[in-house]
């Protein structure tokens, strides 16, 4: 992006801003209702076939590659958004080290990964363990994917990225028919589905980054110590809601057998459907406050958790009245007992989609080391919380652990609008303005006419 049409987007009017950022929130969510329809379809498919213990075993040798790469990031992603929005003229230099620096972390993260994993997973099969390494050689893909998606968003290709993201549940999704019908499914081979979904993304990523302006690979240390400056102030947000959204299975698949841990995965993968909206307002949010003033980003904040809160809200409380209904119409009956674990953690995401909203503008007013701390206290309840509850109350502990934790983290980060940013804090609770933003934006998605 030039620097005067970064110039242009500045002096937009605020009416113009207003129409602009909730069509490109309700695309995003229109795509992301697309992914998790093809999620929903994998995660049906493994649940009917594989059964609890199956499915427990799946997850315990899925969830490192994706996991490790997003607690190494050392904040690369959200440097790489900052600067490209501040700093467009260095754009090649800083797309080239991004790369090199996401690539050099996920090397190191698949080693630290190999060396735990079969300390972790003790309680599995020598053979699952084996697996579960082997697939750690995509967590530098995974790293790299996550640079290249952060890269497509500060250049305002949300459809891309959103593109990026839906290839990897439908190539998963065509594995998992494929050995289906292939009278091969099993936890193993949908283990390889799932991994090997990760390869077309990346290469996907890699060509629409080329068209945005991907220079020649090459080591600047300038620039890789300007990135790291602001990404490890940043990195503890990215970790935190990594953490957030992870830490409990990685604690679950430790402490519980592979049939509880399967049970877990359907109702936490069922209840996470619903951040697709808070997901989606983020995903536009954080590039388009960057560079505003400290007002501007408050106000698109509000609008945003309000938005985005109202409608997840809603859904949650559909979910939670159909949850025995859903449970056994789309998995199965093998899973209808974890319904209240299921009602819990619709609570928790509703909670914590809002608090990672909230969380963006301090990220956009140069100020995520607050927001990080602010997260860090909050979520470091949840771990003592886990190892204590877990082991009594199985995968309830876990729901209501995580539900404690969030919201700890959404009182932090409220009060910090005012202790740290000086500021007062948006609101939280909707009104009819924003019902009818909501309405309005609606509309708005209808083809429009040719004058």
């Amino acid at each position: 992006m030039s620097t005067a049409s970064v110039n242009v987007a500045d002096s937009l009017a605020p009416e113009a801003q207003v129409r602009h950022g909730p069509r490109a929130v309700a695309h995003s969510i229109l795509s992301k209702i697309v992914i998790l329809g093809l999620q929903a379809g994998t995660g049906v498919l493994t649940a009917r076939t594989l059964l609890p213990v199956g499915r427990g075993e799946l997850a315990a040798m899925i969830l490192w590659p994706l996991f490790m790469a997003s607690v190494t990031t050392l904040g690369v992603p959200s440097s790489l958004i900052y600067y490209l929005r501040h700093r467009p003229e260095e754009r090649e230099r800083l797309i080239a080290n991004g790369f090199l620096m996401a690539t050099v972390l996920g090397v190191i993260a698949a080693a630290v990964g190999a060396f735990i994993l079969p300390w972790w997973l003790r309680q599995y099969s020598a053979s699952i363990i084996h697996a579960a390494e082997w697939f750690l050689i995509t967590v530098p893909i995974c790293s790299v994917t996550l640079a290249g998606r952060a890269i497509l968003e500060a250049s305002e290709e949300f459809s891309t990225s959103n593109a990026i993201q839906a290839l990897t549940p439908f190539a998963t999704l065509v594995g998992l028919l494929g050995f289906l019908a292939a009278h091969r499914l099993n936890p193993y081979t949908a283990a390889i589905a799932y991994i090997a979904a990760s390869i077309p993304t990346f290469w996907l990523m890699i060509a629409r980054v080329r068209r945005t302006g991907l220079g020649r690979w090459h080591c600047n240390p300038v620039v890789m110590k300007l990135m790291m400056g602001y990404g490890i102030r940043s990195y503890g947000i990215d970790l935190l809601g990594t953490l957030a959204l992870q830490v409990d299975q990685v604690l679950v698949v430790s402490l519980l057998s592979p049939g509880a841990m399967g049970s877990y995965v359907v109702v936490l993968s069922l209840s996470r459907m619903l951040n697709l909206f808070q997901n989606s307002v983020v995903m536009v949010l954080f590039p388009k406050a960057a560079g505003r003033s400290a007002e501007q980003v408050v106000a698109l904040t509000g609008r945003s958790v309000r938005a985005s809160g109202l409608i997840t809200a809603l859904c949650g409380v559909l979910v939670c009245a159909t949850g025995p209904t859903l449970l056994r119409i789309l998995y199965g009956k093998e899973y209808v007992g974890a319904v209240g674990a299921l009602r819990v953690l619709v609570i928790e995401v509703v909670l914590s989609g809002a608090t990672f909203v909230l969380a963006q503008a301090f990220m956009a007013l140069g100020r995520p080391g607050i927001v990080t701390i602010l997260q860090g206290i909050g979520l470091s309840l949840s771990i003592p919380m886990m190892l204590w509850l877990i082991p009594r109350y199985g995968i309830y502990g876990a729901a209501v652990s995580l539900l404690a934790s969030t919201v700890t983290r959404l009182l932090f980060i409220y009060i910090g609008f005012r202790a740290f940013l000086k500021i007062r804090p948006p609101r939280l609770l909707p009104d009819v303005h924003d019902v009818k933003l909501l309405l309005h934006t609606a509309l708005s998605l209808r083809p429009e006419r040719a004058a």
